[in-house]
């Protein structure tokens, strides 16, 4: 059976594509709220990130929740995205991104998830979005190493 997203150590099974997909839906219904759960608990986590914000918060959201909707939408497929998210490591790297930040931003972004999905961010949803993370990382923190 062919898996979707290809991690170094590991593969992101069908189940948990199906749980990514899932579960999706749900944080799109919340993305006012989702948002300042996040940026708040980034900033929190990283007070410095703060100053790598310059543009609103609200259209930062929307471009987080757009890139995500693409990975949703590619995890069959996760070589399709991986242009845009090897766009956006470049960009990121050029606008001061640390590597260890695409940490932060996880560890930020699965917290946000919990909080937004209760009961429905069972332990196995959680590997699945974590795995689906880490997956955007290693993409975009490539691409910032080789910037061309």
């Amino acid at each position: 059976m062919e898996h979707a997203i290809k991690p170094e150590k590991d593969v992101m099974t069908p189940n948990e594509c199906r749980l990514v997909r899932q579960t999706f839906p749900l944080l799109q219904e919340y993305s006012v709220s989702l948002a300042l759960l996040f940026y708040g608990r980034l900033f929190e986590l990283d007070p410095g990130a703060r100053k790598l914000f310059h543009n609103d918060l609200a259209l930062q959201s929307k471009k987080l929740l757009d890139m995500l909707a693409s990975v949703v939408e590619s995890l069959d497929n996760f070589e399709s995205v991986v242009p845009r998210l090897s766009e956006l490591g470049r960009k990121h790297a050029g606008f001061g991104v640390r590597p260890e930040q695409y940490d932060t931003l996880s560890t930020a972004l699965l917290w946000t998830f919990a909080h937004a999905l209760g009961l429905d961010f069972d332990n196995a949803t959680r590997d699945a979005w974590r795995h689906a993370l880490e997956a955007i990382s290693r993409a975009m923190k490539a691409a910032a190493e080789d910037p061309q």
